[in-house]
């Protein structure tokens, strides 16, 4: 992990360095018109999180256990943009994230091991974003490529966006469209793998396949009030089961986790945010989650930005989450012989949440701690608990170089 976090840091140092020596062209006529056809960094952002949970329903025995988690993610992004000779802008964002867990669940995939293979584990996840945008209108489109690689699962997508916006940019519609081309490996828990053999770690691989899209309206209805609704049907066709999951039921038996091979999803969201003073905004968001598989949810959040001077803003935030669970839930031992499909995964249970924090975010005129490269560092905390017993907290890290 510590490996990890170095390399990140190196690449963005890299990267600041060889920012300082990137100069802007003269504007030769006086005009300050002049638009570079270079490609340049506009900025660099890099977030680093670190997460962590405690709880005692783990899918991977049945929904007893531990829930014992950790996360270190790190990301890096690169936003670059020239003009072409029509003067339209080209925008290239790249994207590297990598992100190291532990789970103690995990490692009961097979108890006899010193460490399930899962147990700890790797992610990489590259991305590259085109954009081709008009700045005098404001309307754009761009494509999106991706990958995303661990242990037991690969994963390529594809994307497409579009925005177009109202001649007196009061009003801007967004449309994305993205696919997610997923193969898992199947990892069965010890007891169940094929003729009893404790050493077979898998029984090959299985496809998954994600469709999303995305719909949004965005009006500025005044000066101190915008407000955006968004819709983002889904839908997912494969092996949707996590195998490796196990599920007792009331006459001693065991399975591993079984699911429908299909799933549509449809949450609606709506946002308002409103400029009380010139000091304090209110962002309010609120979302309503339905799929196929009989989850309904409800998701209410607050958050409100003060700004404490120029350069210094706090963010305290509130949200809550109140969920009905999947007709195929059931708790350790409880599920009935015969069923077709079934889950003791305790995130797709009846529940509630909260989730709360705050947030510092600062950015000096002349540089975070003099360093005028770095333009904005913001710092985060959040508490999450929810009705299940399982409790998390979450502390992340922004630098933005400009």
């Amino acid at each position: 992990m510590r490996k990890i976090y170095l390399h990140v840091i190196m690449l963005f140092l890299g990267i600041l360095g060889a920012q300082g020596q990137i100069k802007s062209k003269p504007d030769l006529d006086g005009s300050g018109n002049y638009q570079s056809r270079k490609l340049k960094i506009d900025e660099i952002n890099l977030v680093s999180a670190y997460y962590g949970q405690t709880g005692n329903n783990s899918a991977v025995t049945g929904g007893i256990g531990t829930e014992k988690l950790t996360d270190f993610a790190n990301t890096i992004d690169i936003q670059m943009s020239k003009f072409n000779r029509m003067g339209k802008k080209n925008t290239f964002l790249f994207e590297l994230g990598i992100d190291h867990y532990s789970s103690a669940s995990s490692d009961k995939i097979d108890p006899s091991t010193i460490s399930s293979a899962s147990s700890a584990d790797t992610r990489i996840y590259p991305s590259l974003n085109w954009t081709h945008s008009n700045e005098s209108t404001g309307n754009s489109f761009g494509f999106t490529g991706s990958y995303s690689g661990e242990y037991d699962y690969q994963s390529i997508g594809a994307g497409f966006n579009l925005t177009r916006l109202s001649a007196d940019k009061n009003t801007q519609f967004d449309f994305k469209l993205q696919a997610f081309l997923d193969t898992w490996t199947v990892i069965l828990p010890v007891e169940l793998r094929s003729g009893g053999d404790r050493e077979l770690k898998s029984e090959g691989t299985s496809p998954r396949n994600s469709f999303s899209s995305s719909f949004s309206i965005s009006q500025a209805i005044n000066q101190k009030l915008q407000a955006v609704i968004v819709v983002e049907p889904s839908f997912q066709k494969g092996l949707l089961a996590t195998k490796y999951q196990r599920d007792y039921f009331t006459d001693g038996s065991l399975l591993a986790e079984t699911l429908p091979d299909q799933r549509y999803k449809l949450p609606v969201s709506a946002r308002l945010n409103y400029f009380a003073t010139d000091h304090i905004l209110l962002r309010s968001f609120y979302r309503y989650y339905m799929d196929n598989w009989g989850i309904r949810a409800h998701t209410a959040e607050l958050e409100v930005p003060v700004k404490l001077n120029s350069f210094i803003s706090i963010s305290p935030f509130y949200r809550y989450n109140k969920q009905t669970g999947t007709r195929y839930f059931a708790g350790y031992g409880q599920h009935t012989p015969g069923t077709t499909y079934f889950t003791s995964d305790y995130d797709l249970s009846s529940l509630s949440s909260d989730f709360y924090g705050a947030g510092i975010r600062l950015a000096p005129p002349g540089g975070v701690f003099g360093w005028r490269r770095i333009s904005m560092l913001e710092l985060r905390y959040g508490h999450y608990s929810r009705s299940t017993g399982l409790a998390s907290n979450i502390i992340s890290l922004n630098l933005k170089v400009k």
